[in-house]
């Protein structure tokens, strides 16, 4: 069957020519329109929610972006696309032939991911044939993915139904086997999920292999993880950042109150201790960082204008010393 073009353009909604802050945009408006948590449609929104991730992912990837656009005009053209340099396939060659075909389900990457920009590998033992030797039992090998977890996810743990279809390429026949994942809470981006049993088949009376399933968190329209830690951008009016305020902020388990101190510069830093994601069975968490971004007015009034004209009149402000009005 084949694989279907995935219009990661379309998806976003933005023009092939859009640069990075045009996509991250885009991203964040459709993010928060779908985001499972807040839409009414839960199961809508969550696969649509999968798709703008997936999209990003991508575009906002220099070189994934490079590939995709590479890929394109193959498709539009109607031609068959070949994996761009660097595509993991998921097929390989041994040397008794054609390996088994495989692929996920439930991932939350969708096959045209998985197949040129994606992870799934198989972890063999180099120079050992496919087939035992003497009758030698051998142990099947490991099979290796990608797995997308929301940071909801990732803070209270979940369990997640996820299929994988291995079909032999000689005799064509096909075996889906599904089974349950369960995500721990905290777990991180990178993280390796073991799925003891779940790989290749054993030959000659040997074990099956494992599934390892690689954790890629899904970006978040509001928050961004690093390790354990937790870090949220807060827009604050020029007025709160110089007099100070008392704000709400969200995190991923409830709303806080945070006090923006006076004076408070662009780009400060603001730490709540232990608001972050779980640091394994041990109860500690992560921390959870806000950083202010001073967002200045780009349209004022008539009454506005005059205000800011005061407050320059009576202002005691001095640039630093080494400031250059003129570069």
């Amino acid at each position: 069957m084949p694989l279907e073009f995935k219009d990661y353009y379309t998806t976003l909604g933005v023009p092939r020519t859009a640069g990075p802050d045009d996509i991250k945009k885009a991203f964040r408006k459709l993010a928060r329109l779908y985001h499972p948590d807040v839409a009414k449609d839960k199961k809508g929104a969550e696969a649509k929610f999968k798709e703008i991730n997936e999209a990003n992912e991508v575009l906002s990837d220099p070189v994934k972006r490079k590939k995709y656009d590479e890929l394109g005009a193959n498709w539009e053209q109607g031609g068959v696309p070949r994996p761009p340099p660097g595509a993991r396939g998921r097929t390989s060659q041994g040397p008794g032939g054609p390996r088994t075909e495989f692929h996920f389900g439930g991932t939350g990457f969708s096959d045209f991911f998985e197949q040129f920009f994606g992870g799934a590998s198989r972890q063999g033992f180099p120079g050992e044939d496919r087939e035992p030797r003497g009758g030698r039992a051998r142990r099947g090998e490991d099979i290796e993915g990608e797995i997308l977890v929301t940071l909801e996810e990732a803070m209270r743990g979940t369990v997640r139904p996820i299929s994988l279809q291995m079909t032999n390429p000689e005799t064509g026949e096909a075996e889906v086997q599904t089974f349950q994942v369960r995500i721990p809470p905290g777990a991180i981006d990178g993280r390796r999920i073991r799925v003891p049993g779940r790989g290749e088949p054993g030959h000659g009376g040997g074990p099956a292999g494992d599934i390892y399933l690689r954790v890629r968190h899904a970006a978040h329209p509001e928050f961004h993880a690093e390790e354990a830690d937790i870090y949220h951008e807060l827009a604050v009016a020029p007025w709160d950042a110089v007099l100070g305020a008392e704000v709400v902020v969200p995190t991923l388990d409830g709303s806080i109150k945070l006090k923006i101190p006076p004076g408070t510069e662009q780009g400060r830093q603001m730490r709540v201790r232990a608001r972050g994601l779980p640091k394994g069975k041990s109860g500690e968490r992560g921390d959870f960082f806000v950083i202010v971004d001073v967002h200045l007015p780009t349209k004022i009034s008539a009454e506005e204008r005059a205000q800011w004209e005061k407050l320059r009149s009576v202002s005691h402000f001095k640039p630093p010393s080494g400031f250059d009005a003129a570069q």
